[in-house]
């Protein structure tokens, strides 16, 4: 084996480890393509469940707590409080100029399909501002997709191997993704790595970053929401 400048050439044994790798990569690839494929069955826009039915879910799962399953009682009071969020956002969070202009561009249909699940304090703070943009044109449908009984779809989706919700992935209407967005705003996710390498308890880590939330009132997402939608109208303008 020897160098030429910055070029690394190969020795015939070392280049048979490399396409050996390269294939096995292609493959892998491939799996996770067909995965994907059987996961999302034969139509994105048939996936989960609406917003309205997650509500429904959400409201019952906190009312009556009995129908929770045992080993689901541990995350009643997380429920009960992200119900709290959820109702609150939904109240007080008006979208901007900007987001209803960027939204009600879209003029052909789109699936967003959301991975969540009720029990997930950041998607108590981050869905609510989902729903309300999806809300000002009916050319987008919302589906929401429950983590935990659909693992297939989750683990094409993943955050740095962790299967962090929520988790937006948008399509078009030849379920083409779009953009995928989660599971938590820019800043909020360095503050939760800032405060996890500087060995803060998870507990403490929780309340900052909720109180972050509350100070912040969805904007954040908000912001990240329009630069992805500005790319995507730019694309479909050319």
């Amino acid at each position: 084996m020897w160098y030429n400048n910055k070029i690394k050439l190969f020795t015939p044994e070392s280049c048979l480890i490399y396409c050996s790798l390269t294939i096995a990569q292609k493959i892998i690839t491939k799996t996770q393509r067909v995965r994907l494929n059987n996961a999302l069955t034969e139509d994105t826009k048939q996936l989960g469940i609406n917003y309205d039915s997650f509500r429904k879910i959400f409201i019952k799962q906190v009312e009556d707590p009995n129908n929770n399953d045992e080993s689901e009682a541990k995350n009643f009071e997380y429920r009960k409080l992200n119900l709290q969020r959820t109702v609150r956002l939904e109240k007080t969070f008006t979208p901007s100029e900007e987001l209803i202009s960027e939204i009600n561009k879209i003029d052909l249909p789109q699936t967003w399909m959301v991975i969540t699940e009720t029990w997930c304090g950041d998607s108590a703070q981050n869905l609510p501002i989902i729903a309300k943009a999806v809300s000002l044109n009916d050319k987008i449908n919302l589906r929401i997709v429950l983590r935990d009984e659909n693992l297939e779809i989750m683990d094409n989706y993943l955050t740095n191997g962790s299967r962090s919700i929520p988790k937006l992935v948008a399509f078009d209407g030849n379920d083409n993704e779009l953009f995928q967005w989660g599971p938590r705003p820019a800043y909020a996710q360095n503050l939760m790595l800032k405060m996890k390498n500087d060995g803060i308890p998870k507990d403490e880590m929780n309340k900052e970053l909720h109180l972050w939330y509350a100070k912040n009132r969805g904007r954040e997402v908000e912001v990240e929401l329009v630069a992805l939608l500005k790319k995507i109208n730019k694309e479909n303008a050319i």
